[in-house]
């Protein structure tokens, strides 16, 4: 390859980084979630993504989840690349069963962990029976 391809093919990886940057989409990330008798825990995977670049939000009865990554892109030429530099964003409906004034979050080696307690009116409830 000679210097003035050289330098144009380096030009145009620049270019394609800075463009991918300002145009970063979004993936859905996996989650698990659980129950039991007085919460919900939902797990959501979002590798790259620490406290600083997360944003949960909660409006009616829709979660929102957005974790931005951090970009720590190499200088030089990309010569293969299997981890896109995306950002991650997952909605989950919730029930009337939530309580969500009480909704909290961790943020632990890219593995967000929400606690959704149950209201105290959607906990099951024991009945005594009494022996007439």
């Amino acid at each position: 390859m000679n210097a003035n391809a050289e330098t144009q093919n380096t030009a145009q990886n620049r270019s394609l980084r800075m463009d991918n940057e300002r145009t970063r989409g979004f993936v859905t990330p996996p989650a698990n979630i659980s129950a039991n008798d007085s919460e919900y825990l939902v797990e959501v995977d979002m590798p790259g993504v620490d406290k600083s670049g997360l944003e949960i939000t909660v409006e009616g009865n829709e979660l929102t989840i957005i974790g931005q990554r951090k970009s720590e892109l190499p200088e030089g030429e990309a010569c293969y690349c299997e981890s896109p530099q995306t950002d991650y964003r997952r909605m989950f409906e919730l029930g009337p069963d939530v309580d969500t004034s009480r909704i909290s979050a961790e943020m632990k080696q890219g593995v967000l962990k929400l606690r959704l307690p149950k209201s105290e009116k959607a906990k099951p409830k024991h009945i005594e029976v009494k022996v007439a």
